[in-house]
């Protein structure tokens, strides 16, 4: 039992060099990131960051929430942020307590005027069920884009106004986004970090997005 013990011990500490290792190197890539894209870089917890955009549905999750190696700035003339995300969800059984923790990445640009919710996602069973029980997506002319994405607003019209034909295209080229739009934020999430060198990619995919939208609604939301 005290081999085994140790063994145990060994590795455990072996696991924790190596995740410090990992999240150094990644400071210092996201770090050299922020310089070359003229970026502010912060690495530590950022709680403030967390409740400021608490209202978005991907950052309302569980507990002890808090954005880390935040990058924000000036990108492409868009007030944008790409972070890392923690949050953990504790449960409880007869054998006792359980805490998981969860990290992800996170984009938001920032934009002039509030909107309503619209979200953007993947199309799963779980959402499937939930349709049963009354919550119902909002359906596309394109079959193929209904078909990928679960798309829900409490304003229907946006919610077209947002999915029209080029943003459609758009998001079937990229079927791995998941898309939120509410207040003054329009956001990019994630299920996992992604690497360094993914950040400035989907940066530049959040301006993308921001581009299809009609200036119409801007005006009228003002």
């Amino acid at each position: 039992m005290p081999v085994v013990f140790v063994a145990v011990v060994v590795i455990a500490v072996i696991g924790a060099i190596f995740q410090n290792i990992a999240a150094r190197k990644r400071r210092e890539g996201l770090f050299g990131l922020a310089q070359r894209l003229n970026l502010n870089f912060a690495p530590e917890p950022d709680y403030g960051l967390a409740e400021r955009f608490g209202f978005l549905k991907k950052l309302a999750q569980g507990d002890n929430r808090y954005a880390y190696n935040v990058l924000s700035g000036t990108y492409q003339n868009n007030d944008a942020l790409a972070f890392d995300y923690h949050y953990q969800v504790t449960t409880h059984d007869k054998n006792g307590s359980h805490t998981t923790h969860y990290r992800f990445s996170f984009f938001i640009l920032q934009m002039p005027v509030a909107f309503p919710d619209l979200t953007i996602r993947h199309e799963n069973f779980f959402i499937k069920v939930a349709e049963v029980f009354g919550y119902q997506d909002i359906k596309f002319e394109s079959a193929e884009f209904s078909k990928t994405f679960c798309v829900r607003s409490p304003d229907k019209k946006f919610a077209y106004d947002v999915c029209n034909a080029k943003m459609m295209e758009y998001l079937l080229a990229n079927r791995d986004l998941s898309v939120e739009i509410e207040n003054l934020a329009l956001a990019l999430a994630f299920n996992a970090c992604l690497s360094v060198e993914q950040i400035e990619p989907n940066l530049q995919r959040l301006v993308e997005i921001r581009s299809r939208l009609p200036d119409y609604l801007f005006a009228q939301n003002t």
